[in-house]
């Protein structure tokens, strides 16, 4: 019987295997975002399903971290594909990293490795893949999506360069987290709670997370800095680019001709938001995430503004 088993199994597995070679695809399409099939087995865009999945790449490249992606579609009762409002950090970088959005299809990822209880594994190069471009209608172009896979390895250097454990460190409630460096050592700023007694005293500072690494030894001269000030860095900063407009757009103009799909995208994002810009007069923590990458501090005199698409403005402060 098992002999008998093993011959289905064989034969089934080398039809499908052949089926790959030929770029016919046979995915379940019930437990992936934005597609269903026609009658005769083809994948064909579920447009309703499609604009939530063009809103999460569209959010990831305005600067969203997954789990706030996460948490948005949660608050707004908006159903995964299985109909239900409950979405996780994982499943979000599995859409944006997913070749199918673009029309590509990455055959056999899996592959099965107990023909009996039909027990699967990750392949890991134990049997051949196969891509297939254009297999099937795309939901985002190719030049987006090639942008977002862009801008998750510009995260991960990021994070890595900073020694930053959590990728997408910063949120709304603490757009900071992560995105403060030190001009002395490189090191990261932390948040500090300076309390007192009296309410009006009581202070929120970021200082250097190398100052005092060693207990009652000082490792870094660096000076702490308001986080107050912090705030108005930004505000001055998204100023001073309105100010100077017309520089900043020949800038992102010439963007436009980078190579790079990420540089291509910011900068047509950058000339967009800067088109009919004001004068603001308070902190945006949504502009924040699209514009910028970190603030680093210099003895608590000066700080220097990265933007995302690599401008330097200094602020003094």
């Amino acid at each position: 019987m098992q002999d008998e088993s093993r011959s289905i199994s064989e034969n089934s597995t080398w039809g499908i295997r052949r089926r790959f070679e030929q770029g016919k695809l046979h995915i379940n399409h019930n437990k992936f975002l934005g597609y269903d099939k026609d009658e005769e087995g083809n994948l064909v865009i579920n447009e309703k399903q499609a604009k939530i999945v063009r809103r999460i790449y569209k959010d990831y490249l305005d600067g969203k971290g997954p789990n706030r992606i996460a948490r948005e579609l949660e608050e707004e009762g908006v159903p995964n594909w299985n109909g239900k409002p409950k979405w996780y950090e994982s499943s979000i970088r599995k859409i944006l990293s997913n070749e199918k959005y673009k029309g590509d299809a990455l055959l056999q990822k899996t592959y099965t490795i107990d023909f009996l209880t039909k027990k699967r594994a990750v392949n890991n190069g134990e049997v051949p893949m196969y891509y297939v471009e254009e297999s099937h209608p795309a939901i985002i172009d190719k030049e987006m999506h090639t942008a977002v896979q862009l801008e998750m390895e510009r995260r991960r250097a990021f994070a890595e360069k900073y020694n930053i454990s959590k990728l997408d460190y910063a949120t709304v409630d603490n757009p900071f987290a992560g995105r403060i460096i030190c001009g002395h050592c490189g090191s990261t700023f932390g948040r500090k709670v300076w309390n007192s007694t009296d309410e009006r005293l009581r202070r929120v500072v970021w200082r250097c997370n190398k100052k005092y690494e060693t207990k009652g030894k000082k490792s870094c001269e660096n000076k702490h800095i308001n986080d107050k000030v912090l705030y108005q860095a930004f505000v001055n900063t998204f100023n001073a680019m309105v100010e100077n407009k017309e520089y900043f757009m020949e800038k992102w103009k010439e963007g436009l001709k980078s190579d790079n799909l990420l540089k291509r995208y910011k900068a047509r994002q950058f000339i967009e938001i800067l088109k009919d810009a004001k004068i603001v007069e308070e902190f945006d923590v949504d502009m924040y995430f699209r514009i910028i990458e970190k603030m680093t501090v210099f003895d608590g005199k000066k700080i220097i503004v990265s933007l995302l698409d690599s401008t330097e403005i200094e602020v003094a402060i």
